[in-house]
């Protein structure tokens, strides 16, 4: 089946489970360009966008405008703000962040030792200088929102949720999408428990809805055990975590695969894009 066969199929189911009030078609190719181009948009996420491919990500996600999305792990918010753009005012974003660490307690590590596929490899050496620490994700998000609105954007609103992953606090059934972007490996030595927050993100979607996951692609056998060294986890691994939840497969957008890519280092050698997948899945 191809991706556009794909997308068409998907937009139609989620324009089943939304039912009358956002009775549209997803966004075409050419509105998702045009969301793209909007002269607008910062100078670093057109940069993020040639590793990030939005623009088949967002015609894979087939987002309806007016739906009621949750972006997971929202970081930055390159992906909260594209949804927010692609969903309109008409529609809600929640972008979600786990609480900041106390300082004063041991960062997390890994339960398991999680392997290292070159362990004769000379460690890389400490930058001269650290860099800065990344803004926390609320104040990037509302930043984000408020360049949009002063630059005149018809976008969803963006609220900040800063909560454990385990707990959207979102009323049941209440959302038509939740995303993750290259973070649910994180999750394997950040201690979330990480079936508890698929049930909940199950628990929060309407029947219909979809739950949209990218992450770096590890090797067979491998699971999550290098979540914390190579940043990858294996595909069938996670596939079947989120199954568990009661999910149910739809589609994998192919656009970010590289099968030159061995996965057997954080950062492939030679330099070149990691092999990268990207799962949909639907509550029935």
């Amino acid at each position: 089946m191809t991706f556009k066969r794909r997308a068409m199929i998907a937009g139609a189911a989620l324009l089943l489970a939304t039912g009358p009030a956002t009775a549209q078609q997803p966004n075409s190719s050419a509105r998702i360009a045009e969301i793209l181009a909007s002269p607008d948009r910062s100078a670093a996420d057109r940069t993020n966008d040639q590793r990030r491919k939005p623009a088949e990500m967002l015609g894979f996600i087939a987002i309806v405008p007016g739906i009621t999305a949750l972006d997971l792990s929202a970081g930055g918010g390159y992906t909260t703000e594209l949804l927010a753009r692609s969903i309109g005012p008409g529609g809600a974003v929640y972008g979600q962040s786990r609480p900041p660490r106390d300082p004063s307690q041991p960062a997390p590590r890994p339960a398991a030792p999680e392997g290292n596929a070159n362990p004769t490899a000379a460690p890389v050496a400490a930058p001269a200088t650290p860099p800065a620490p990344p803004r926390p994700s609320p104040v990037a998000l509302a930043d984000r929102s408020e360049k949009m609105k002063a630059a005149g954007v018809a976008a969803a609103p963006i609220t900040a949720l800063s909560r454990p992953f385990e707990d959207p606090v979102l009323a049941d059934g209440r959302l038509d999408l939740v995303t993750l972007m290259f973070n649910y490996h994180d999750l394997g030595f950040l201690g979330v428990d990480r079936a508890k927050m698929n049930a909940a993100a199950f628990k929060a979607l309407k029947s219909g809805g979809f739950y949209v996951i990218a992450d770096h692609a590890g090797r067979p056998g491998t699971g999550i055990s290098e979540s914390g060294t190579l940043h990858r986890i294996e595909e069938g691994f996670l596939r079947k975590e989120v199954e568990a939840a009661g999910f149910k497969f739809v589609a994998e957008g192919t656009f970010l695969r590289n099968p030159n890519d061995p996965r057997d280092k954080n950062t492939p050698d030679p330099p070149q894009p990691k092999d990268e997948f990207v799962l949909k899945f639907v509550k029935p």
